[in-house]
């Protein structure tokens, strides 16, 4: 496809001049209208080098007011990067609602780099479907994404290269890697073209742009920017006077069970055993702690369950023995202001380990298909996409050499009315207890029916629930520490 595209486009500088007299402010006042409008906007460039990448960034932010956008250059990982999640250096600068960030170079320099240079440890299906699924939940929760190539012929390429090694200001840009990329160019353009063909989409579609002449590639790449944002604010806009009808049919009967409804709550330890085995678990999981570090190996652990469950008192004691310098525990609250500005699975990618370390999680993104859902806090379509979106997010920690265990601590209504109680009466225990406890018991069953279809569709091989018989603490304890130390054995293996 690139290959046979036309590069000798150009534009008069009369035209150019008549059409940028009236393009700058329109993009102005629609940068205005998507601030107002809390649209979250990403625009990425990618392109041969020497195409003028910098250059266009700069004249397409020269309209716009500084303090709404910021600008990315995506250069080498450094080793915090290198040590986590391949997308996770792009997930942590997202833009907030409102804002526009603009990045030099993105998340798909990686791949075609490796097609380059025959780099077979980055597959091809694999990294380009991580992408296509990561601008999918970013456009289905509202954000805006602008995809540009910036496409040059191998003679222009050589030109640029050498007049800016000509000039004694420029000539310490060019390297002999460039020249090399030269010299490779036929190569470069196959992978790009498969990067192109391989992440079109309808919701994130690229622009090739024809760079040769400036005046050309800035004008196309201005009013496609504003094409683009008029687009989806008039869209928007109608659909605030004409809101689609949500209005659905009821079951008439609930014919599903639960996958909680098998689980034996009566089983128990004693104090004696308890004690026993608790601290020899510890102490294998001290260890079992410092091999992950050396080898590198991060682990997720998530903990949810019913308000009483003996979330904290698990943790407490999975943690005891183990080195704080290496894990990190995350208490899950409701989104606050500024992380309801994200996408909502941002927060929990800002919190995930590097190489050898290990985060936990008490509550998590799971929100989002319970208490989210429960409560009204988002749609019906946002929590039920949540699920794919919760799958990919838990498939790339797996992909990247994590363990990712997710908890349920289960207890039975008796059980949490009696703790809820003991909290009443104990003053040390007291602020454990809220009104919005009580209230939850109230909506049991919707919780039971949320909770079942969460395990049932996010529970994988890479990523599984394990449901903790929990009316008896202490072999809930157990039951955690030994679940952690079998599967940091199976991956030591």
């Amino acid at each position: 496809m690139l290959e046979k595209m036309n590069l000798e486009k150009k534009m008069s500088k009369k035209e150019y001049k008549r059409i940028m007299k009236e393009l700058e402010p329109r993009l102005a006042l629609l940068q205005r209208r998507q601030k107002d409008a809390k649209i979250p906007v990403i625009i990425l460039f990618e392109g041969f080098g020497a195409s003028g990448k910098g250059t266009l960034i700069n004249e397409l932010i020269q309209p716009m007011d500084p303090r709404s956008f910021k600008v990315f250059t995506i250069q080498k990982p450094v080793e915090e990067e290198t040590m986590r999640p391949y997308l996770w250096r792009f997930w942590t600068k997202l833009p907030e609602k409102g804002r526009i960030h603009i990045f030099d170079r993105s998340w798909y320099k990686k791949k075609v780099k490796s097609c380059v240079e025959n780099e077979d440890n980055v597959s091809s299906d694999t990294i380009y479907q991580d992408i296509l699924d990561f601008e999918e939940d970013l456009t289905k929760d509202g954000m805006l994404i602008i995809k540009f190539f910036l496409h040059i012929s191998q003679k222009e390429q050589a030109k640029r290269f050498r007049n800016l090694e000509s000039n004694k200001e420029t000539k310490w840009r060019v390297h002999e890697k460039d020249w090399k990329h030269n010299r490779d160019y036929d190569k470069w353009l196959k992978a790009y073209d498969e990067m192109i063909q391989k992440t079109d989409t309808s919701f994130a579609p690229w622009t090739i742009v024809e760079a040769t002449d400036r005046e050309y590639a800035k004008v196309k790449i201005l009013s496609t920017v504003a094409d683009i944002l008029s687009e989806r604010l008039d869209r928007e806009e109608k659909e605030a006077k004409h809101p689609a009808d949500e209005t659905r049919s009821e079951a008439v009967f609930d014919f599903s069970s639960s996958v909680l409804d098998g689980i034996d709550l009566s089983k128990s330890l004693t104090k004696t055993v308890y004690k026993k085995k608790c601290n020899e678990l510890q102490k294998r999981m001290s260890l079992l702690h410092s091999e992950l570090y050396k080898r590198r190996i991060p682990m997720v652990l998530c903990f949810e369950g019913w308000d009483a469950g003996g979330k904290g008192g698990a943790i407490r004691r999975l943690t005891k023995m183990m080195d704080p310098r290496g894990y990190e525990v995350i208490p899950v609250a409701a989104p606050n202001a500024v992380e309801k500005g994200y996408h909502y699975l941002w927060r929990f990618w800002t919190h995930m380990p590097k190489a050898g370390h290990v985060a936990i999680f008490d509550r998590s993104w799971y929100g989002r298909v319970m208490v989210e859902r429960i409560e009204g806090f988002c749609s019906e379509e946002e929590w039920k996409r949540a699920y794919n979106e919760i799958n990919r997010m838990e498939s790339q920690l797996a992909d990247a050499g994590a363990i990712v265990i997710k908890f349920w601590m289960h207890i039975d209504p008796d059980e949490q009315k009696r703790r809820f109680e003991e909290r009443m009466e104990n003053p040390a225990k007291q602020w454990k207890i809220t009104e919005e406890d009580w209230r939850n018991r109230e909506k049991w069953d919707d919780y039971v029916k949320a909770v079942d279809e969460m395990i049932l569709r996010t529970s994988t091989s890479h990523a599984p629930w394990v449901i903790v018989e929990g009316n008896d603490k202490l072999y809930a304890r157990v039951k955690v520490l030994e679940t952690v130390i079998e599967a940091i054995e199976e991956k030591l293996k």
